[in-house]
């Protein structure tokens, strides 16, 4: 497997991803992602989302035919590599172990970085209503890389 950055011919299949994950498909810019590929094309993506403060680990995707492969383990910490800012994450509470192997903790509204406080806030409302569960957002706390 390989992991590489982007190019323009991969964005239709980065968006294709990313929706069929059900993910935010908003501010996907191709430029900003890795992507992970093997013999049989593209297995898996995501990118680091620039903010004011902090920079955000976003649209993790792993072919499904590809999960549990380690995979989404190369992703994040080649992710976490391109990262020179403190960085965060929104996901599902189901994943919080998975991202806790790489140094992300859990953190609560009034933790989180000025330029994403009302959006966690607000997410963590609407995912609250519609799933039974808010969503979490974690921070790397490893790395010196802490909020």
């Amino acid at each position: 497997m390989n992991i590489r950055p982007a190019r323009a011919e991969d964005r239709a299949t980065i968006t294709a991803m990313v929706r069929g994950a059900r993910l935010n498909p908003m501010d996907l810019r191709w430029s900003r992602f890795l992507v992970a590929e093997d013999a049989t094309g593209i297995v898996g993506v995501g990118q680091i989302r620039p903010h004011p403060d902090v920079s955000e680990l976003a649209s993790l995707v792993v072919r499904e035919d590809q999960r549990g492969k380690g995979v989404g383990g190369q992703l994040v910490r080649a992710l976490m590599a391109r990262s020179s800012s403190a960085l965060v994450l929104f996901c599902r509470p189901q994943l919080e172990s998975y991202y806790a192997r790489f140094g992300f903790r859990a953190v609560g509204v009034k933790e989180a970085p000025p330029s994403l406080r009302t959006r966690y806030a607000i997410g963590r409302f609407i995912t609250r209503l519609i799933v039974g569960r808010p969503m979490l957002m974690m921070k790397l706390t490893s790395q010196g890389k802490s909020l």
